[in-house]
């Protein structure tokens, strides 16, 4: 059974990790440079490739007694909290150009970018995060996936008009005070349990 509420958590918080990361300025440019819907099938494959290997290392971290895993996770929230507010501005990265726009080229130069790129991303490490704090790797695993898929889709259809209109530091301070609550609150839980 799905949980609403940890899947709106989970899309919630990796939606706003996410949003500054070099990957949806990628998506971004290949966007661009080629059809849409084939760089979206791609990027999506990438990132739910990812999403399954991030909440299967969160759940084997479940066989852990609970303190251990509070006390992890709480370290690891706060430190990719810090690892966003020391974040600096990421520019656009340049993308080879495939040699031909056909669906096979063009969704696997999105696969292999964002496959190389989120390979021990941020928001892979914190999927794998909320996957042990919650044990429920179903409304985790969607919850990430759909917030991945939607910052993808917003980078390859209008990455430009949202940068322009909620500014990156905010987007990226956010995520940040979210992180820091997360962690906070699971060392508490490990202290407190």
């Amino acid at each position: 059974m799905i949980s609403i509420t940890v899947t709106a958590l989970v899309f919630g918080v990796v939606f706003l990790a996410e949003l500054p990361d070099k990957t949806a300025l990628a998506g971004l440019v290949l966007g661009t440079r080629y059809r849409a819907s084939y760089v979206f099938a791609g990027v999506a494959a990438a990132f739910a490739l990812h999403v399954a290997l991030a909440v299967a290392a969160g759940s084997v971290l479940t066989l852990l007694p609970q303190q251990i895993v509070h006390a992890l996770t709480g370290v690891l929230f706060l430190g990719g909290a810090a690892v966003l507010l020391m974040k600096k501005d990421e520019d656009e990265e340049e993308v080879r150009k495939p040699e031909n726009q056909s669906f096979w080229k063009v969704s696997g130069a999105g696969f292999m970018l964002i496959l190389v790129a989120e390979f021990g991303d941020l928001t892979q490490i914190m999927t794998a995060n909320l996957a042990a704090r919650y044990d429920d790797p179903l409304s985790v695993g969607l919850g990430a996936v759909l917030a991945l898929w939607a910052v993808a889709g917003l980078g390859i259809v209008g990455g430009k008009a949202l940068m322009k209109r909620v500014p990156l530091r905010l987007i990226t301070k956010c995520a940040a005070v979210l992180m820091l609550g997360l962690g906070v609150w699971s060392l508490w839980e490990a202290v407190a349990g």
